[in-house]
């Protein structure tokens, strides 16, 4: 496992905590409420610093952060200076929109995760130059004697050959592909790029079953490089792949409760573990530690893949603080809007607003929830440890 990999995911994993953090702690702010502690870890204060009213500082234990918000609890004691910012009596808007805040700049970090992956390093595509011209058209997964010659090898196709276009078009190579694909038995005209020149080659495809259809097969093996997008392409491509990672995770969630029973198999009983199913924090850093020391990647290939790791737990981590349950983000969000709900009753009704919740009286939930929690990070820590996924880099 690269231990370069491991510290870049724990710097990563802690900037994420930060940003989360600093959402509620910016909004927070800007209603006026009272922030007196911004810290990243917990347990012992290694160092720290005053500004103003808060005090932004790190703790040896690197497990998340906290914002502490003044008046939480109406049942917080605060000096009669500070009452009037406790965030209890903040309005529901106000108390909703701190709350979700840090979930909020998690899929903003993400999308800028996944712009600066699309704009700045590229994604891995297959390229149009060639890099291997096979043969044959193989029947079996290899070339055998009696197989008939490919019509790339035939037509004089070669390795550097740059495939620019068909039939009078320059089109990318996924769209020369489709072309190709669909065009068994039917001739093409390639338009080629050979050390510097343009020409243009007659091919026809050979016939070959996939799948049970026929395709058109021409006989080559294309180079895989980054490819870069423009900066308009790249928000585009940011927020659909944000939307594609964030409906991934839902379903994540949704199946988490299912998978529960095969993870303690794959921990206590020996069974191989399944590198789609559940992983934790220890995990995730192999997963990168992995991914940096892997031979089989080059370096923006590496850096590239590291940068999807953190944008996908970011999104996750985002979505699963949003969850209704105490003492998730979720779950004060449930209660704020449970009290603006029962605020508007109170009013319609023209009775006195009853308040808010007393958020402590809810603690034996909060615990039962806790210690759930608890348990399954203690399953997937013994599971990343004992029984890694192997992701065959």
């Amino acid at each position: 496992m690269g231990f370069l990999g491991v510290i870049a995911f724990i710097l990563a994993l802690l900037i994420s905590v930060m940003v989360h953090e600093f959402g509620h702690y910016i909004t927070a702010k800007r209603y006026g409420m009272r922030v007196t502690e911004f810290f990243v870890g917990f347990g012992k204060r290694l160092w720290s610093t005053q500004r103003g009213e808060t005090e932004f500082g790190i703790k040896a234990i690197p497990a998340g952060g906290y914002c502490k918000i003044s008046g939480m609890s109406p049942n917080e004691e605060l000096a009669d200076e500070f009452k009037p910012r406790a965030f209890y009596l903040a309005t529901a808007p106000k108390k909703l929109v701190v709350l979700s805040a840090g979930s909020f700049l998690h899929f903003v970090f993400a999308i800028l995760l996944l712009f600066a992956l699309f704009a700045g390093i590229g994604t891995s595509q297959v390229l149009p130059t060639i890099s291997q011209v096979l043969p044959c058209v193989p029947k079996e997964s290899q070339c055998q004697p009696g197989d008939p010659i490919s019509p790339a090898k035939r037509f004089g196709l070669m390795p550097g050959d740059e495939i620019l276009g068909v039939n009078g078009q320059v089109l990318p190579w996924g769209d020369a592909a489709e072309i190709l694909r669909a065009s068994a038995e039917r001739e093409i005209n390639f338009i080629i790029k050979r050390d510097g020149q343009i020409m243009n080659i007659a091919i026809t495809p050979a016939t070959r079953i996939v799948d049970g259809s026929p395709r058109g097969f021409l006989g080559v093996i294309n180079e895989i490089g980054l490819v870069r997008q423009s900066p308009i392409k790249a928000i585009s491509s940011s927020i659909r792949a944000t939307g594609a990672i964030f409906e991934g995770s839902i379903k994540a969630l949704m199946s988490l409760p299912s998978q529960v029973p095969s993870l303690v198999g794959q921990t206590f009983l020996g069974q191989e573990r399944n590198s789609q199913g559940l992983v934790g924090i220890i995990g995730v850093a192999r997963a990168s530690g992995e991914t940096v020391s892997s031979g089989n990647l080059s370096t923006g290939e590496k850096v590239a893949t590291f940068i999807l790791i953190v944008a996908s737990l970011n999104i996750f981590v985002g979505i699963f603080n949003l969850l209704p349950i105490l003492p998730l983000d979720g779950g004060h969000i449930a209660v704020a809007s449970y009290e603006a709900i029962r605020r508007r009753i109170a009013a319609i009704r023209g009775k006195a607003d009853p308040g808010p919740v007393d958020v402590e009286r809810l603690t034996p939930i909060t615990l039962v929830v806790f210690a759930i929690l608890l348990a399954l990070t203690l399953l997937l820590l013994i599971a990343d440890v004992f029984n890694p996924i192997n992701l065959d880099l």
